[in-house]
C-alpha cells in the first residue's frame, strides 16, 4: 500500500485528502482545528484515518500541508519584534512607501503602521550603485552600533534592506556576518535573499514581512515535522507555496515568505483541476471557510498570478496565485453597529468557540447560524461527525439581534445571509471589472465548508452562468495540495535594452538562473521526475515607469533572438493597453524563471450518465426569499451521474451542505459534480 496525503488547516476545520495509489480511491476527512496546539490536528487526523480503514502511517509516501499561520501572524500582528537596517539616509523607506492614499475617497484615511517602528530603523554607512558597483564598503562600527541599539530595544529579528542590493548583495552579506558575530541569538533576514528585485520600498516591505513571520513559521513547521515523526510517517514533509506549488517544510523555515498564502493558493489549484475536468474556460473559484471567502479567476484551466498581493495591510512582491479575500466566512459574526445597522464580519467565531449551533461554546450569531435558523442545515452532524448542529442554540444567538431589530428570527437570518452575499458581490464585481470580463460567461466552482451554501446566492446576484460543486467540496483545498507540483520562482534585475549588447547579458544571467533552478529542484528538494522550465521577463518601453510580464521561450533567450522577444512584448502591451509602439526602444528590467517538478495526478474515471429524476430523502420547510417553502432534501451519496432536480433543494454530505435556491436546476455530471444553472439559462438554450 502507498498513500499520498494533503492537509489544509483552516480557521474551523482541518481537512484531510488521502489518495491510495494502489486502489486509486480517494478518502476525505475533517477534524476540528487546534490553533493553540500546532501539529495536534495532524496527529488527530491520522488517528481517525487509522480507524476508518486499513490505513497505516508507515505507508505514506507523500505528505503536503497548506497553512495560514504566516498570513494570520501578519493580520493579527503577533510576529517578531523587528529592527530594520537600511542605507544611511533612507530610514524613512517604510513610512514613505509609495505616497499613495489607502482610500482616495476618504480624506481621513491613514496608511497602516509599519511592522517596524520608526525608532527601530537604523541607517548604516555604505553605498552600492544601481549597476552593482560598491561605492562605499560597509562601515563595521555603524553596524555594531545598530545591533547594540536593536538589542537594547528588545528586537529578536533584524531585517537588512540596503540600497541596490538586488544588483550586488555583497554589502548585505557583510552586514549579516557582523550581526551574527555580535549577536548570534538574533534572527537575520536579507532582502537580497528574500526577493532580489528592483524598487527599494517593494523589496524592503517584502523582506520586513518575511522577517516578521520567520520565527513563528519556523516553530510551527517544526511542530508539523515532529507530529509526522511521532506518527511514524516516513514521507518528506512538504509545505504549500503562495505560487500554488510545494516545497520541503525545512526550506519553508528559511523561506517563509514563499508559503505566506499557501492555504488559499491550494484551493485555487484544486478549482483549476475541476475546471479542466469539466472543460470550462472561464471559471471563478469560490472558497468559503470559517473566516473568509476567497475568489480567484481561472482562465483555460490556469489560475491568474500576480505580484504585490495584499496580506493584511501590506503588499508582498513575490509571485502568488492572485486571490481576492473577503471578510465573510461561515463563522463570521453578525452584529449591530452604533447606528442600529446590521453588519456581518470581519470578526469570526473560528473553531473556538465556533458558531453557536455547533455547541462548542460560541454564543454569537454567525452566517452558519443564519443558515441553521433558515432551515438549510438539516443534517444533525457536520464535518464528518466532528460537530453537531443544534437549531435551538442558533435560534438563541439570532434572537439577540432579532429583539433589537424588532423582527422575527427567520427574517433576520435571511438578512444576515443577504448582507454577507452583498459584500461578496461587491468584491467579486470589482475583481471581474478589473479583468474586463463578462460575468455571464463564468462558472462558479464552489468549495470550502460554506462555499456551496452561498454559491447560488452569489451566482443569482452576479448573473453567472452556473455553479459547479465538486464531489468533495469541503476538502478541495486539501486536494489542491495533493496535486500541486514542486515549484519555485527565480528572478534577476538586469536593466538592459533589447539589442545585441543587452541580450548578451541576458544569456549569461539566464544560464545562472537555470543552474540555480535545477539545483534547487533536484538537489535541495530531491525531485527526480519530469521537469518544466517557464521563462518570462518584465519588459517596458524606454521611459515607462512600470513593466509588463511577458512570456518568452528558452530558444529566443539563449539565441539572443531580439525579433521574437520584441514581438512577444508588443503583443502583450497591445493586449493590456490596446496599443503598441514597434518603433520605440524596449528595455528588459527583470528576467524570470519558474522551475516545476511535475507530480503525477490521481486519475478520476468518468461515470456514464443515465438521465433520471433524483428522488429526495425527505422534504423540509426552509425560509427563503421571504417565505417558508417546501424544500427537497437529497443525500449526495445517493446522487448518480444523470440525476436532475429542481430548487429549492438541499444536498447534504459529510463535508458540507449545498443550498439550491428556487429558480435553479441541478444536474449530476459524469465526474459526479453537481451542476446548478439558473432555470432562465436553461430556457435560453
Amino acid at each position: 500500500m502507498a498513500y499520498r496525503i494533503a492537509v489544509d488547516i483552516g480557521g474551523t476545520f482541518t481537512d484531510f485528502c488521502v489518495f491510495d495509489d494502489t486502489t486509486k480511491q480517494l478518502t476525505t476527512l475533517k477534524v476540528l482545528s487546534q490553533p493553540t496546539k500546532p501539529g495536534s490536528e495532524i496527529s488527530n487526523g491520522l488517528t481517525e484515518l487509522s480507524k476508518m480503514s486499513d490505513f497505516s502511517p508507515e505507508d505514506v509516501t507523500w505528505f503536503s500541508h497548506g497553512t495560514t499561520v504566516g498570513v494570520n501572524t501578519v493580520i493579527q500582528r503577533t510576529g517578531a519584534v523587528l529592527s530594520l537596517l537600511v542605507t544611511e539616509g533612507f530610514e524613512d523607506v517604510l513610512e514613505l512607501a509609495r505616497l499613495k492614499v489607502p482610500d482616495p475617497y476618504n480624506i481621513f484615511s491613514q496608511r497602516p503602521t509599519p511592522l517596524v517602528r520608526r525608532d527601530r530603523v537604523y541607517g548604516v554607512a555604505e553605498r552600492t550603485l544601481k549597476d552593482g558597483t560598491i561605492l562605499k564598503s560597509i562601515d563595521s562600527q555603524s553596524v555594531k552600533n545598530a545591533v547594540l541599539r536593536a538589542k537594547k530595544d528588545g528586537a529578536d529579528t533584524i531585517v537588512v534592506a540596503l540600497l541596490h542590493s538586488y544588483a550586488n548583495p555583497e554589502n548585505e552579506q557583510r552586514v549579516r556576518d557582523i550581526v551574527m558575530a555580535e549577536a548570534p541569538d538574533l534572527e537575520i533576514t536579507l532582502s537580497s535573499d528574500v526577493w532580489p528585485v528592483i524598487r527599494e520600498y517593494e523589496r524592503t516591505v517584502t523582506a520586513t514581512v518575511a522577517g516578521y513571520i520567520q520565527r513563528r513559521v519556523a516553530n510551527y513547521l517544526t511542530a508539523f515535522q515532529t507530529a509526522l515523526k511521532t506518527a511514524n510517517v516516513p514521507a518528506l514533509p512538504l509545505i504549500g507555496k503562495s505560487n500554488g506549488g510545494v516545497m520541503s517544510a525545512e526550506l519553508g523555515k528559511r523561506d517563509p515568505i514563499s508559503m505566506l498564502l499557501s492555504g488559499t493558493a491550494a484551493g485555487v489549484i484544486g478549482a483549476s483541476n475541476v475546471a479542466s475536468e469539466v472543460n470550462r474556460s472561464h471559471v471563478l473559484s469560490f472558497d468559503v471557510g470559517g473566516t473568509s471567502a476567497d475568489v480567484a479567476v481561472i482562465l483555460d484551466g490556469a489560475p491568474a498570478y500576480s505580484s504585490g498581493e495584499m496580506v493584511g495591510e501590506f503588499p508582498i512582491y513575490v509571485p502568488t496565485v492572485s486571490v481576492t479575500s473577503i471578510g465573510e466566512g461561515g463563522g463570521s459574526i453578525a452584529w449591530i453597529d452604533d447606528f442600529g445597522v446590521l453588519k456581518v464580519g470581519p470578526e469570526s467565531a473560528g473553531s473556538n468557540p465556533g458558531p453557536a449551533c455547533f455547541c462548542l461554546g460560541g454564543t454569537s450569531p454567525t452566517i452558519t447560524d443564519a443558515f441553521a435558523v433558515s432551515g438549510f442545515l438539516v443534517s444533525e452532524n457536520l464535518g464528518y461527525g466532528s460537530v453537531s448542529v443544534n437549531i435551538k442554540k442558533a435560534q438563541q444567538a439570532i434572537s439577540v439581534i432579532s429583539q433589537r431589530l424588532g423582527k422575527g428570527n427567520s427574517e433576520v437570518a435571511e438578512s444576515i445571509i443577504n448582507i454577507a452575499v452583498s459584500g461578496m458581490f461587491l468584491e467579486t464585481s470589482k475583481l471581474l471589472s478589473r479583468r474586463g470580463v463578462d460575468p455571464r460567461h463564468f462558472s462558479l466552482v464552489a468549495f470550502g465548508g460554506a462555499g456551496p451554501m452561498l454559491a447560488c446566492h452569489l451566482t443569482r446576484d452576479l448573473g453567472l452562468a452556473e455553479v459547479i460543486v465538486p464531489l468533495t467540496p469541503g476538502v478541495l483545498s486539501a486536494y489542491g495540495g495533493l496535486i500541486a507540483n514542486v515549484k519555485n520562482d527565480f528572478i534577476r534585475t538586469v536593466f538592459v535594452n533589447v539589442d545585441a549588447d543587452g541580450l548578451s547579458v541576458i544569456i549569461e544571467v539566464a544560464e545562472t538562473l537555470e543552474h540555480e533552478a535545477l539545483n534547487w529542484l533536484h538537489k535541495e528538494q530531491g525531485f527526480d521526475g519530469e521537469t518544466q522550465l517557464s521563462w518570462s521577463a518584465d519588459i517596458r518601453y524606454q521611459g515607462q515607469s512600470y513593466e509588463i510580464e511577458t512570456t518568452l521561450t528558452r530558444p529566443s533567450i539563449f539565441s539572443a533572438d531580439a525579433g521574437n522577444i520584441l514581438s512577444a512584448f508588443h503583443r502583450e502591451h497591445h493586449k493590456v493597453y490596446g496599443h503598441s509602439d514597434e518603433m520605440a526602444e524596449v528595455q528588459i528590467v527583470n528576467l524570470r524563471l519558474v522551475v516545476t517538478g511535475l507530480v503525477p495526478k490521481p486519475s478520476m474515471p468518468k461515470i456514464k450518465e443515465y438521465k433520471a429524476e433524483a428522488k429526495p430523502e425527505k422534504h423540509t420547510k426552509v425560509f427563503v426569499d421571504g417565505a417558508f417553502q417546501n424544500t427537497a432534501v437529497f443525500n449526495r451519496t445517493k446522487l448518480r451521474p444523470g440525476h436532475h432536480f429542481l430548487g429549492p433543494a438541499v444536498v447534504i454530505q459529510d463535508d458540507t451542505t449545498t443550498v439550491v435556491l428556487p429558480g435553479f436546476k441541478g444536474y449530476i455530471d459524469g465526474s459526479q459534480n453537481i451542476i446548478l444553472t439558473p432555470c432562465e439559462a436553461n430556457n435560453d438554450n
